[in-house]
């Protein structure tokens, strides 16, 4: 791709490379939909944000996100009859993987000439606890993001070759400033030297290794399922022994158990996006995570 990221995603650059040796490059067109407009669905929000940076400005490309309407992380979703509709049409379908989207059989054995585009592929995935398995939330770290981009960039074009060129000038503008943010973010957080957290659930494990905080505690494993008494204690001694000063709850769920917990040990409750929801705008995730940035120099100050 680019030369100055050859060095930082060169694994991920031949994984890609080797998925094409020795077939021809699939293509996204045929004789019977060459007057149609590509449409790319992707799962959710985070891979809608990405794709639309990618296909930014490419006419007769259009992008349109499957689960609009979910509110938080797919993990347990189950696909719906107006998902499968608004599927119809598209040709590519852009995944995190990882796990995430754990209804794509059903998907697959319905559609199976939708062509599906990992965006995980290649990325060193963190594993969770006990036998969870692993942690699908890679994106919400820039460093996997920008790897996402790129993964999902090489696949549309060898899928729709035509358009190879905007894609992957759309991506170099794109890696630009996602490379901006995260050293700008580096910048003012490396300093720091509180960097003991206690996050909602399990969506920061990739943020944390990124910029080198500790996540101390996690309030609830899945979202909407609260702590019962016993894990309730256990983390407010937690958070009462290693002084924690800061709970950071998401935009997308209630904040009923970290409420319970700061009153019980005087942290502070603080709201740290994952990035699941959001403006339908193509610097969305830079402009939330710009905001977690800022939260986070308050918190850890």
């Amino acid at each position: 791709m680019i030369s100055k990221y050859l060095k930082i995603f060169v694994p991920v650059l031949i994984l890609t490379m080797l998925s094409g040796c020795g077939q021809p490059a699939p293509t996204a067109s045929s004789s019977d939909d060459v007057n149609k407009p590509l449409i790319i669905a992707t799962s959710f929000y985070p891979m809608y944000i990405f794709t639309l940076n990618i296909t930014k400005d490419i006419p007769d490309v259009r992008v349109i996100n499957m689960t609009a309407q979910v509110k938080g992380c797919l993990h347990d979703y189950a696909v719906t009859p107006v998902d499968l509709k608004n599927l119809e049409e598209a040709r590519i379908f852009v995944v995190n993987g990882a796990g995430m989207e754990s209804f794509m059989d059903k998907i697959s054995s319905q559609m199976p000439g939708l062509k599906v585009i990992t965006a995980s592929e290649g990325i060193q995935l963190i594993r969770g606890q006990g036998d969870e398995g692993d942690n699908p939330h890679v994106w919400v770290s820039i460093s996997n993001a920008m790897l996402q981009v790129i993964n999902i960039s090489d696949q549309l074009s060898l899928l729709d070759p035509e358009n190879s060129a905007k894609y992957q000038s759309n991506t170099a503008v794109y890696l630009e400033k996602l490379e901006t943010e995260r050293n700008k973010m580096h910048q003012l957080l490396d300093g720091l030297s509180n960097r003991e957290i206690i996050t909602f659930h399990e969506a920061f494990p990739y943020f944390a290794r990124e910029f080198n905080l500790n996540i101390a505690g996690i309030i609830e494993r899945e979202p909407g399922s609260e702590p019962n008494a016993r894990e309730l204690a256990a983390i407010i001694e937690n958070v009462n022994s290693l002084k924690v000063k800061a709970l950071f709850v998401e935009p997308q769920y209630s904040a009923k158990a970290a409420e319970t917990i700061a009153e019980a040990t005087g942290a502070h409750i603080y709201t740290l996006d994952p990035v699941v929801t959001g403006p339908l705008e193509a610097d969305a995730y830079i402009n939330i995570m710009d905001r977690n940035l800022r939260t986070l120099q308050e918190a850890l100050k």
